[in-house]
């Protein structure tokens, strides 16, 4: 499909990653040809951009056609270089966040002391003392994650007020690389959901249209990066809650290995499956973000021993970047997520970002994961069942508010009554029915072989295969309110992602184009998964990806 007609700036962005050309599942376009058609795309929206950059009413920062750069990095040599101050980065942050909270609805609680702690990141820099990696960097939280004297509610109205009295892991390493928490964003009931529809206090709107949903379930911190309400976020991922909405949004999403970064104040979910992940505008960004959360906790015992790499130091710059820099790379297309079901502006968007991987030097090869579409079903069965344990700690008694009653099991009755919402109930109840007695070898066992299975695949894949590549979701962002009353339609969406959680391994999710949709089009997320404790690889190659890509911007209209 052409790209539409430039009306407006905005516009313009539709266009940005967009071949001219369609493809169908068996176009192979010789790679001389794609690359022309790609040259003459190139130079006829620079033209473009030239032209509406005369607008006076335009900002030129806005139509900047350069790859991405770190927000991160940025901020720390304006400091050292004594540019700017982290307070006036900081009044920046917060004049947007003030401007857009309105519309958008990314935080459920913002920080008091954000200027104040800004301030004294100054100090430490007129002092002439060392900087930490996140020095003045502002980083968003989602609610699921505990921070010190800072609400954490986990989206829900049963832990309304609950102020920890600590850090989650993750957390306390930010603050000791320099990081300020801004807030703490907005997410689906304990991390059940995938559109923060399931919020028990508001709903998120996607920068990109705000008629639409972020997605879930860390909406919030991916909306927030979109809209540049603060400069990275951490979100959790237990079937794809961190990759989804970065798809929705447009922005960089890393699920780490299960085991790399410390669960220690994470809200448990599903235990075997949470991990936590952040959010990027950048490639290096969130590898920077990786670099310092990561690591072994003693308060986390599944947490890894294995050595963390610095992972911004395998992402060179693009003046050291050959012609062909992946030359050698075999990447396999799952060839179940680029059927039946999948939107076919996804499915176009994809296999162009496939050919850009082509054009760098990688070997693309269609594979087969037998088991992939039992990966759903399963992660259902198992995510409930552990929800249903986790989740009876919600009691009145030892957690949560506790309703005003008389008889103690009308204590805990009405306390998770009043307390949780419909979605984390059906789920409770779905968890308890597949582990009563008579019914646990039916779902549960049946649902652990069938995740033995699906790791074998993808071991056998990835032995093959250095990177695996599909969707993030099947679809680009749809309607606020559109899948509501329909729980299997939107369970569905999760289809793309619930199985790498299943197997454990790491997987980006890297912005690769938009389909039609809103006044500017909605993003497309190309999502790399690689074998356990390969999150160097997916970033060197994420990073390559996104620094090549034609006209690579995905900055929302809101903006």
């Amino acid at each position: 499909m052409p790209p539409p007609p430039v009306r407006s700036p905005s516009r313009l962005l539709l266009c940005h990653c967009r071949l001219p050309f369609h493809i169908s599942p068996q176009t192979r376009l010789p790679l001389s040809h794609n690359s022309s058609v790609r040259r003459r795309f190139h130079c006829s929206a620079v033209s473009a951009v030239s032209a509406l950059s005369s607008d006076p009413q335009i900002a030129p920062t806005d139509l900047t056609t350069t790859p991405p750069s770190s927000h991160i990095l940025s901020i720390r040599e304006s400091l050292l270089s004594r540019r700017r101050t982290a307070a006036d980065v900081a009044g920046e942050y917060l004049d947007r966040l003030r401007r857009t909270e309105p519309h958008i609805r990314s935080f459920l609680h913002v920080s008091e002391t954000t200027m104040r702690e800004a301030e004294e990141v100054d100090r430490l820099v007129a002092s002439g003392k060392d900087l930490g990696p996140l020095a003045g960097v502002l980083v968003g939280v989602k609610d699921n994650i505990c921070t010190a004297g800072m609400p954490s509610t986990g989206g829900s109205r049963i832990l309304e007020g609950y102020r920890p009295p600590f850090d989650a892991t993750a957390v306390r390493k930010l603050k000791e690389a320099g990081a300020i928490v801004i807030g703490k964003t907005n997410m689906d009931e304990f991390g059940m959901g995938s559109t923060t529809e399931g919020s028990g206090f508001q709903v998120t709107a996607n920068p990109w249209d705000i008629s639409r949903v972020p997605g879930g379930s860390s909406g919030g911190s991916a909306a927030a990066v979109s809209a540049k309400q603060c400069v990275v976020s951490l979100g959790s991922d237990t079937g794809g809650s961190v990759r989804q909405p970065a798809s929705f949004c447009g922005v960089v999403g890393l699920k780490p290995t299960y085991g790399r970064v410390s669960r220690f104040g994470l809200m448990a979910y599903a235990s075997s499956l949470d991990v936590i992940g952040c959010f990027g505008a950048s490639v290096i960004d969130s590898a920077i973000v990786l670099n310092v959360v990561s690591g072994h906790d003693r308060f986390d015992s599944t947490s890894s021993t294995h050595e963390v790499p610095d992972y911004a130091s395998f992402l060179m710059s693009t003046d050291h970047f050959e012609s062909t820099p992946l030359k050698g790379l075999k990447v396999g297309m799952i060839r179940e997520t680029i059927g039946d079901g999948v939107d076919v502006g996804v499915i176009s968007s994809i296999k162009a970002a496939a050919l850009h991987l082509e054009e760098l030097g990688a070997t693309i090869t269609e594979v087969s994961l037998p088991s992939f579409s039992l990966g759903l079903p399963a992660y259902y069965v198992l995510a409930s069942s552990e929800a249903s344990s986790n989740l009876s700690r919600y009691d009145g008694v030892r957690y949560g508010n506790r309703a005003t009653v008389d008889e103690l099991n009308s204590l805990y009755g009405d306390s998770r009554a009043d307390g949780l919402g419909p979605e984390v109930k059906m789920r409770i109840l779905m968890g308890t029915y597949a582990l009563s007695a008579g019914y646990y070898d039916a779902y549960y066992k049946r649902a652990q072989q069938v995740r033995t299975l699906i790791r074998k695949s993808f071991k056998d894949a990835l032995e093959k295969m250095d990177i695996l590549v599909s969707p993030a979701v099947p679809s680009p962002a749809y309607k606020i309110g559109e899948k509501v009353n329909d729980p299997l339609a939107m369970y569905a969406g999760d289809i793309m992602t619930v199985n790498v959680n299943l197997a454990g391994l790491p997987a980006l999710v890297v912005p690769c184009g938009f389909v039609e949709g809103g006044s500017a089009g909605l993003p497309v997320g190309l999502q790399m998964i690689g074998s356990s404790f390969s999150e160097e690889k997916l970033l060197r190659i994420g990073h390559i990806f996104e620094q090549t890509l034609p006209n690579y911007r995905f900055v929302p209209p809101l903006l």
